[in-house]
């Protein structure tokens, strides 16, 4: 599951929608829809994305969480550690390996420490 389903999910769960009528009412299928929870899909289109807020009449604040928790919800990510030095690549790989291994304790000491770490160029 990704941040992005797990909000979805917990939005619809809080209003008791089914996901087939918010399915329906959204334009895609339930199939979809439970994949994109599930992250068996990556990130929704913008405008399925601003679909979903107007669906839940979500603003400001809320609709910017929603749209950052898409933004960071693709569930294959590629990191390119080119032009890096060696320990990226080494960091890279090691945590696409071990990723599965971490329990939500120490992948929340992780992220916590990355999101930390100031940014020093464009991506």
């Amino acid at each position: 599951m990704t941040p992005f389903g797990e909000k979805l999910r917990d939005l619809r769960a809080e209003r008791g929608i089914s996901q087939k009528d918010m399915a329906k009412a959204i334009g895609v299928s339930a199939a979809y829809l439970s994949a994109l929870e599930h992250g068996r899909r990556g990130q929704p289109t913008w405008d399925k994305l601003q679909r979903i807020i107007q669906y839940f009449n979500i603003i400001w604040d809320d609709a910017e969480e929603l749209q950052r928790l898409a933004m960071i919800s693709h569930p294959r990510v590629v990191i390119d550690t080119a032009g890096l030095p060696p320990a990226a690549t080494e960091l890279a790989n090691l945590l696409a390996a071990r990723i599965a291994d971490l329990d939500e304790a120490t992948t929340g000491l992780l992220i916590r420490k990355l999101e930390s770490v100031p940014e020093k160029r464009k991506r």
